[in-house]
């Protein structure tokens, strides 16, 4: 990491002769992206060592800004054995972070080593919790969720824009001067078609409800990002798949507790 952090990265930047150009900021998202690819072990190994040479070489270095992938995983819902529900929604960064997994655990390992490090240098170290990555092609798959949404449970029925998740690191290397956050990187609704009130019935009747929520808000909060970061997002799904109840839905507050 520390060779590849001093070195050129393509020939043009030999053309000035003032030697290598200095980084203004590391985004790192390479990973082992879940379980169930390699052994747990090697999952963790690779994805906590990977991301502890990646900041710690550009702490050293002296790069003001580091964004690093986190996930949804580390509230332990999405690969837990057995039905995991939240403790309360929405789920926001406050939330425990308590994963069954090698995955989730990993992603709140590097968390601890990001702040660490963040504690030592004083560099903004940014770390997205992202949600449930969709590419523009995989909006085909909504209509599956429609027709089964307890299969979006895991994902505490979540998803991202790709390119939306784009515009968040950009935002990301935007903001300066915020030392050690944790976002949440989720869209602004939930991926199926059905309000929060009947969500909350079918699969969270015992799970607290913390705050006020419109019928479609994302119960996997990304209310941090929209004020800290001023975060907007571009692609709802509803742009790119037919509403199969073809009715618009007003949004209901849904008081604490209900």
């Amino acid at each position: 990491m520390f060779n590849v952090m001093t070195s050129y990265a393509n020939f043009d930047e030999l053309d000035p002769g003032s030697g290598v150009p200095a980084l203004g900021a590391v985004v790192h998202f390479a990973a082992v992206p879940r379980i169930l690819i390699n052994p747990d072990h090697e999952t963790f190994r690779v994805n906590t060592i990977g991301t502890y040479n990646v900041i710690e070489a550009a702490v050293k270095l002296g790069i003001p800004k580091i964004v690093f992938a986190s996930s949804e995983t580390t509230y332990g819902v999405c690969f837990a054995d057995g039905v995991a529900h939240p403790d309360y929604l929405p789920v926001d960064e406050e939330h425990d972070t308590n994963p069954m997994d090698s995955y989730g655990l990993s992603k709140v390992v590097n968390e601890k080593t990001a702040r660490a490090f963040q504690r030592r240098s004083g560099a903004d170290i940014y770390g997205l919790r992202i949600g449930n990555v969709m590419e523009p092609h995989e909006y085909e798959r909504f209509p599956g969720f429609f027709a089964d949404p307890g299969c979006r449970r895991r994902n505490i029925f979540c998803y991202i824009d790709a390119r939306d998740l784009g515009q968040i690191v950009d935002l990301c290397l935007k903001a300066d001067g915020l030392g050690f956050q944790i976002f949440n990187a989720g869209n602004d609704t939930n991926s199926v078609d059905i309000p929060n009130s009947e969500i909350i019935r079918r699969f969270y009747a015992d799970v607290p409800v913390t705050r006020e929520l419109h019928e479609n808000e994302a119960l996997f909060s990304n209310l941090k990002i929209r004020t800290m970061l001023g975060f907007e997002q571009k692609h709802d799904w509803r742009d790119y798949v037919e509403d199969p109840r073809k009715t618009h839905v007003e949004p209901i507050p849904i008081s604490a507790g209900e």
